[in-house]
């Protein structure tokens, strides 16, 4: 009988130490879910601000972006362009390309960033850089990271093959001339 109390405390401790590893187990699942729920809505985000720009809303693009909005081209650039600079830029390229569209290859959410490697495709129809219509289609891929807060993109920072257009539009890329002596 003396074993048997000596043994009831320590299974006692045993049940305990597995309940309260279960509560741990469970509330740290808890957090993985909910930050892969964070993740699928801040990709969604960016799924919607695609179609806006493919549909060419700019009212609400304007709208769908934080107030406090930065764009930053290429991205290492120290100078960023505000909210409706970016809406009046996107204005110029679906004005010269009209058919433009952006499609997205891949999306990466970590945390409250977001990865996207796209496509864009349109025809050119209207002066663009000073170069006037061509009528050439042009395509080429670029690379975002986008932070987003309360549902909205604060900050994007972009990479795309702006010599890869300006090829297509038919611009020679030549070496400088060397300066006579």
């Amino acid at each position: 009988m003396r074993k048997l109390l000596c043994v009831i405390p320590l299974l006692l401790l045993l049940c305990f130490t597995f309940a309260c590893q279960n509560k741990a187990e469970k509330a740290e699942l808890e957090k993985f879910r909910t930050q892969a729920k964070v993740e699928e809505q801040n990709k969604a985000v960016i799924m919607k601000q695609a179609e806006l720009l493919n549909r060419g809303d700019f009212d609400a693009l304007r709208e769908f972006l934080a107030p406090e909005y930065l764009f930053y081209t290429p991205s290492r650039s120290a100078e960023s362009h505000s909210r409706d600079e970016y809406v009046e830029n996107i204005k110029t390229i679906k004005k010269a390309f009209p058919d433009m569209n952006w499609k997205i290859l891949e999306l990466i959410s970590v945390g409250n960033r977001v990865i996207m490697r796209y496509v864009g495709s349109g025809t050119h129809k209207r002066e663009y850089a000073g170069i006037p219509a061509t009528g050439n289609h042009v395509e080429y891929g670029g690379t975002g990271i986008f932070r987003i807060e309360n549902g909205k993109v604060v900050e994007e920072k972009v990479d795309g093959d702006s010599l890869g257009i300006l090829l297509q539009l038919g611009m020679e890329l030549k070496p400088k001339e060397e300066k006579k002596k």
